[in-house]
């Protein structure tokens, strides 16, 4: 018996995915901020009942338990971490406020950007005050120029905590290649404030979390670890208790934004960012194998937010070396995705600066007290608002009929700050929050598919999240994309895409080396004892972590990439080594054509100078063990009339249309695989509901996803 009980937190409900037995079920329960472990059991008791077994019995199952949430970054918006203090090099402890450059625009949107006269750098995390500089110094080769000064390192971790610091973070010049001064001081804080004492004062080290070059984006990267963990630590372990207090004795697998997953005990808080999104990339690759698509949009609008990712050649392509976290640049790999403020909760107004233009998002009313229909006291029009006065959502129906949804409170709120400012009806202000909301996240996935170089219509689209399948074929318009594709899990698809992860492990070091000498004719590098050192201490931090996590080493599968430049470049480019160790000329010279190979795809041929010269930068080391094949169920085609699916009709207002339209009903339990609907119709799940404007059809495949296909009438 296999049992994967899958969670994702989002800002708004709390999805559940679970595989027990060869049975898969799902649920969705409403976010609690408040206490995070009460929606995370809520979502696991739910799909125990539609098992038929009790919490206890299915929690007693359980091997694995993957979970994925928006928490830490929830509490970095709200700066609601603890007061840190910052040690870093006597001389340089201005560079972190100084930043880089273009440090003002990091996290900003488009439009933030453009208006630059208002643009601000972002409060530092740590004031000037708790930045202190230690007396030491170690050059780019590792080499001590100037020893620790332990008696002055002590006054400045003294002055640090009696200014209030409740965390130390330490990142020396070039500690990554030398890390000992780093340690040391690690060492004179324990023995300031042992931790047997309440007093005590965890310690960050930058040589350990992030150990690559870059000072300003390693420091942000330590920081942010530091201001998350003990705030992530406490909500796993409330989570951990419940689960051990239910029979559980495993650890929880938590999602990461690299693509893999591991225990909660060998991830830190800054890995746990955007996993839910990079879940649903997983998932959409996933997709891609059943479905045999080569290329695809995956999109997700839940309550909160649009997201996007892009996958080519069957899965994902795209990587962010230097991401931003809200407003921070920091070092690391993380898969590329795209959000923005366009869920059911996002709030429309009307914006007289600009006169009288509506405006949606990016504010939203989230799960509490969510949209006005909800009647928790909201009072702001959103998305949902605009859905329920438009007819498109059954409001007797909506969350699987658990919750009944107050349609005049919703054409009061478009009504009062939407529909009267723009002297315009109800019905037509709503018509115009939707139109706008589905603007926006078709043009941004037209922008975000052709500013990679791709033919958005060379792409299947596909649809999830709550709110997904609802808007879907409106945003594919803009995009001329003909085929929309939702799942039976797509209000619940990052959930579902975590079961789908391996456990991966990234290991990052840098390292300078040359491959190949300037000149045109090449002499290629022979250090190749280096090289392959580095490999050897990043494939032993694999074995250590990976067996550690109860896996047999043997089973690991490694996977090298490089950050390579040609000389004179500043700027690096990431790609998958042919080799993982160097043993003669041959190997690099595979390892340099590789190189010069996909530079010329991704940018052009005759941006390519091997003749300056090839250069090794930074090694990154996959380490990653697969997880067993998730198998859905499928179910036997039948005849395409849905007549027996038909649960009658009701009134909707489509876009173009001048008035409400009678339109067909389906219940998507009542449909069978291969059975069809000429659109307009309107198809309720109990956790979403599928429109299908006139000229698209919808058909069920036999593994029950519902496929959107446009007729060429729109």
């Amino acid at each position: 018996m296999t049992t994967r009980i899958n969670i994702d937190a989002g800002g708004t409900f709390t999805d559940c995915f679970t595989l027990h037995d060869g049975d898969v079920v799902s649920a969705k329960t409403p976010t609690t901020e408040h206490d995070m472990s009460e929606c995370f059991f809520q979502g696991i008791d739910k799909c125990a009942r539609q098992l038929d077994l009790s919490l206890e019995d299915l929690i007693g199952d359980v091997d694995s338990i993957r979970y994925s949430t928006t928490t830490a970054m929830n509490r970095l918006i709200e700066r609601k971490g603890p007061k840190l203090g910052l040690l870093t090099t006597a001389g340089v402890q201005d560079y972190p406020q100084i930043g880089r450059g273009p440090r003002w625009a990091d996290g900003l949107t488009d439009s933030e950007q453009r208006n630059i006269s208002d643009a601000k750098k972002p409060e530092y995390l740590v004031p000037d005050s708790r930045t202190n500089g230690i007396r030491e110094r170690v050059d780019s080769e590792g080499n001590v120029l100037r020893p620790l000064d332990e008696e002055h390192a002590r006054e400045q971790i003294r002055d640090l905590v009696d200014k209030g610091a409740r965390a130390i973070v330490v990142n020396l010049l070039w500690s990554y290649a030398y890390p000992d001064h780093e340690q040391r001081l690690r060492e004179l804080v324990r023995e300031e404030y042992p931790p047997s004492y309440l007093g005590s004062i965890p310690v960050f080290l930058s040589s350990e979390v992030m150990p690559t070059k870059q000072e300003y984006e390693r420091t942000n990267t330590t920081l942010l670890d530091a201001y998350l963990s003990e705030l992530m630590q406490e909500h796993i372990a409330d989570i951990k208790d419940r689960l051990e207090a239910h029979g559980y004795e495993g650890d929880i697998q938590m999602l990461h934004n690299t693509g893999g997953m591991a225990e909660s005990y060998k991830t830190t808080a800054v890995e746990t960012f955007n996993g839910g999104p990079v879940a649903g990339l997983k998932g959409g690759e996933y997709l891609c194998d059943v479905l045999d698509y080569d290329k695809a949009v995956v999109t997700d609008m839940g309550g909160t937010s649009f997201d996007i990712g892009i996958l080519t050649r069957g899965g994902v392509q795209s990587y962010e070396f230097e991401p931003v976290i809200d407003r921070w640049r920091v070092s690391g790999t993380m898969i590329e995705s795209k959000s923005i403020g366009a869920g059911g909760g996002s709030i429309a107004s009307v914006n007289d600066e600009l006169g009288g233009r509506i405006e949606v998002g990016p504010e939203s009313a989230g799960a509490d007290p969510g949209p006005a229909c909800y009647n928790r006291g909201g009072t702001q029009p959103t998305v949902t608002d605009a859905d329920v006065v438009l007819g498109f959502i059954d409001p007797e129906k909506f969350y699987a009929g658990n919750q009944r949804l107050a349609v005049d409170r919703a054409e009061e709120a478009i009504e009062t700050h939407v529909a009267e400012p723009a002297g315009m009806d109800v019905a037509e202000a709503a018509s115009n929050i939707r139109r706008i909301t589905d603007g926006n996240m078709g043009n941004t996935v037209r922008k975000e598919t052709m500013l990679r170089g791709h033919d958005p219509r060379e792409f299947a689209l596909y649809s999830f999240g709550g709110a997904g399948p609802l808007h879907a074929a409106s945003y594919s318009s803009y995009l001329d994309i003909d085929t929309v594709v939702t799942t039976p899990y797509s209000p619940v698809f990052c959930a579902m895409g975590s079961a789908t992860m391996d456990t991966l492990h990234i290991y990052e070091q840098s390292e300078s080396m040359y491959l190949r000498d300037s000149g045109e004719e090449a002499e290629y590098g022979t250090d190749y004892e280096t090289f392959n050192e580095v490999v050897a201490e990043l494939k032993a931090k694999g074995r250590r972590d990976i067996k550690s996590e109860g896996y047999d080493p043997d089973e690991i599968v490694y996977d090298l990439e490089l950050d390579m430049r040609f000389g004179g470049q500043i700027h690096v480019a990431r790609i998958r080594s042919p080799r993982i160790e160097l043993t003669d000329e041959s190997d690099v010279e595979a390892v340099c054509d590789h190189f010069i190979d996909q530079y010329k795809d991704r940018f052009s041929p005759y941006s390519v100078t091997p003749s300056h010269g090839i250069t090794v930068e930074n090694f990154a080391l996959r380490a990653r063990v697969e997880s067993p094949d998730i198998q859905l169920p499928t179910a036997s085609m039948q005849q395409p009339d849905p007549s027996p699916a038909r649960a009658g009709s009701r009134d909707i207002r489509w876009s173009g249309a001048d008035g409400f339209v009678s339109t067909p009903v389906f219940e998507y339990e009542d449909l069978r695989a291969g059975m069809e609907i000429d659109g307009p119709a309107v198809v309720d799940a109990d956790y979403t509901t599928t429109a299908v404007p006139e000229g698209w059809e919808y058909r069920l495949d036999e593994y029950r996803n519902g496929i959107l296909e446009n007729g060429g009438t729109q």
